[in-house]
């Protein structure tokens, strides 16, 4: 049984700093990192980090955001220069290989007011 438990969402100004975290329980994971829904939308890549610390973000967060991960399953990331459309519900996503598998955490909410 896998969890994953994200916390640091909330609401800032537009031009301010969040950071967000996620801790996954069980093994070591090939694979973390974060997705994004905003209302309408479908969800999408914000940003991934590998085992070997291979960092993969989308264009429309290079340069303000950054991706992070420590040695016991927890990711981070950073928000900076946060602007209205980064607003959306933020997903922490853990990948394994041995057994393939990925697994999703609940979401917490960021609002970045205009």
């Amino acid at each position: 049984q896998v969890q994953l438990v994200e916390s640091g969402g909330g609401l800032v100004q537009a031009g301010g700093s969040l950071r967000l975290s996620c801790t996954a329980s069980g093994t070591i994971f090939g694979l973390m990192g974060w997705y994004r829904q905003a209302p309408g939308k479908q969800r999408e890549l914000v940003a991934t980090i590998s085992s070997v610390g291979t960092t993969n973000y989308a264009d429309s967060v290079k340069g303000r955001f950054t991706i992070s991960r420590d040695t016991e399953n927890t990711v981070f990331l950073q928000m900076n220069s946060l602007k209205p459309e980064d607003t959306a519900v933020y997903y922490c996503l853990a990948v394994r290989a041995l057994p393939p598998n990925s697994y999703w955490g609940q979401g917490t909410q960021v609002t970045i007011s205009s």
